[in-house]
């Protein structure tokens, strides 16, 4: 694969991982009963946790579609990586309430966004190497 497809898939698939991210703790804001189970009541705790979520999502997002937008690849390979983290982490929640949806969604993206970060990494590494010898 080629640097510049490399990039393109990374970028498509990080903008799509920060801005899902972003989605869902905003919603956990703005309507908390579509992500809490059935048999919650959304409470000024679960605002305070979601606000928390958004605080620490939002900038990820601003950072990385920053990073798309100029065509940065170290940075877009350190918030790829960071994002992916964090679907990792979603992922073990997940794990932690034994919720399937919660754990393979997470892991899902994650595994995808280690991917991509890998291929831009090996065809970074590639063209730099050709380029010197």
């Amino acid at each position: 694969m080629t640097t510049t497809r490399a990039i393109r898939l990374a970028s498509l698939v990080t903008a799509i991982n920060v801005l899902v991210a972003s989605g869902f703790s905003i919603a956990a804001i703005i309507r908390p009963q579509y992500l809490v189970p059935a048999e919650s009541v959304p409470t000024q705790a679960s605002l305070l946790l979601a606000m928390y979520a958004a605080a620490r999502t939002i900038p990820l997002a601003s950072f990385a579609l920053w990073a798309i937008y100029k065509q940065a690849t170290p940075p877009l390979l350190i918030l790829g990586a960071l994002a992916g983290t964090v679907q990792l982490l979603d992922s073990g929640i997940g794990l932690f309430e034994h919720d399937l949806g919660k754990c393979a969604g997470p892991l899902l993206i994650a595994v995808l966004q280690f991917y991509v970060v890998y291929l831009v990494r090996k065809s970074v590494r590639i063209t730099l190497q050709t380029a010197r010898g």
